[in-house]
C-alpha cells in the first residue's frame, strides 16, 4: 500500500498516511490481509477506529472498561491501563495479554507500546486475524466485521464510506 493509496482511502489522514503506510502494509502482509477484499475492510475499520490514523489511544479514558471481566479487566485500574490502543483500538487486559504472547511484546507491562505505529499496526492486524475478520471480509460481511470490532454498529455510515472508498482504490 502506497502513501497515496492510503490517503485516497483516508483523505483526512494527511501526512499520517506516509508515516503509517509501510507499517500497515507490513502488518497486513504478516497477518494474511492480502486480498483486496480483506484490505478494503481492514482499512475501513482502521480509518474509523483511529479517526483516520489520528488517534492511537482511545479518546475516552478507559474508565468505562473498569471491572469488565469480559475484557479480562479484573484488577483495579485495568480499565484505564488497558484502554483501546493502536489503529483498531485493542482493548482490555485479556486482549493485551493474548497479543503480547502472539507478538512477543511486553504489552501487559507496557501497554503504551501499542501507541507506536509499528507495534500498533501489528497488534491491529493480529487482532483482526485472531477474530476471524479475514474470513468475514472474504464473504463481504462488513456488518459482522463492524460488530466484531465495535460490539455494535457505532459509526457504521463512516465505516461504510471508508470501505467503499477503499474498494474503489483497490480495484473492487
Amino acid at each position: 500500500m502506497t502513501p497515496a493509496e492510503l490517503l485516497a482511502v483516508m483523505p483526512l489522514a494527511g501526512q499520517r498516511a506516509a508515516l503509517y503506510a509501510p507499517y500497515l502494509t507490513e502488518a497486513m502482509r504478516e497477518h494474511g490481509i492480502h486480498s483486496a477484499h480483506r484490505q478494503a475492510a481492514f482499512l475501513a475499520q482502521v480509518a474509523h477506529e483511529s479517526g483516520s490514523l489520528k488517534y492511537m489511544r482511545e479518546i475516552a479514558d478507559g474508565s468505562a472498561y473498569e471491572g469488565r471481566l469480559d475484557l479480562g479487566n479484573n484488577e483495579p485500574g485495568d480499565g484505564v491501563r488497558f484502554a483501546g490502543r493502536g489503529p483498531i483500538q485493542v482493548t482490555g487486559r485479556a486482549n493485551y495479554a493474548r497479543c503480547a504472547v502472539a507478538l512477543n511484546m511486553p504489552l501487559v507491562e507496557e501497554p503504551r507500546l501499542l501507541e507506536a505505529p509499528a507495534a500498533g499496526c501489528l497488534a491491529s492486524a493480529w487482532w483482526w486475524r485472531d477474530r476471524g475478520c479475514n474470513e468475514l471480509a472474504d464473504q463481504d460481511k462488513f456488518g459482522r466485521i463492524t460488530k466484531t470490532i465495535n460490539g455494535g454498529y457505532t459509526g457504521l455510515d463512516d465505516r461504510l464510506s471508508h470501505w467503499l472508498r477503499a474498494r474503489k482504490v483497490l480495484g473492487l
